[in-house]
Order: structure tokens, then C-alpha cells, then sequence
């Protein structure tokens, strides 16, 4: 219990509160400029989109190679049967 509390602790110590957020998004606004933030915004809008496609089609492609997978054993295992009843027919 001590453990998850003071880790607990550190993660709250590092996450910045409501005057420290006010002054970096103050920062943002110095370095960028009013004009630039959307075009800021936008560009991080891509970046998130580009990632969750990403993201989506390596799931996709190990999904796919999942189901390839289990259809080679399955083929397999019907080989077998095949071969075991080709086996027990009367020559």
C-alpha cells in the first residue's frame, strides 16, 4: 500500500496545476504567436489522425496474420484426417 501511494505522490508532484498550465499556454502564445496557434493546432490534429491510422492498420495486419494462422493449422489438421482416412480404406 506504501508503494502505490507514493508513487501516487510523484506522479501528482509531476503534473503541472492550474498556474503552471496558464503559463505555458502563455509561452505558446509569446513563442507562436495568436496567428499561428491554429495552424499549430491543425498540424497536431494531423499528427494524432496519421497515429490512430497507423495504429489501426498494424492492428489490422495482426489480426490478419492471426487468422492466417489458424486457417494454416486448420488445413493442416484436415490433411491429417485426410490422410488417416485414406489410410484405414481397403486397399
Amino acid at each position: 500500500m506504501t508503494t502505490s501511494l507514493s508513487v501516487l505522490g510523484i506522479f501528482l508532484i509531476g503534473m503541472p496545476g492550474g498556474s503552471e498550465w496558464i503559463f505555458i499556454i502563455l509561452a505558446i502564445i509569446l513563442l507562436f504567436g495568436g496567428r499561428k496557434i491554429p495552424e499549430l493546432m491543425k498540424g497536431i490534429g494531423k499528427g494524432i489522425r496519421e497515429f490512430n491510422d497507423a495504429k489501426n492498420n498494424v492492428k489490422s495486419e495482426i489480426e490478419e496474420g492471426m487468422k492466417e494462422k489458424d486457417k494454416d493449422e486448420e488445413i493442416r489438421k484436415l490433411r491429417q484426417e485426410l490422410q488417416q482416412k485414406q489410410q484405414e480404406l481397403p486397399k
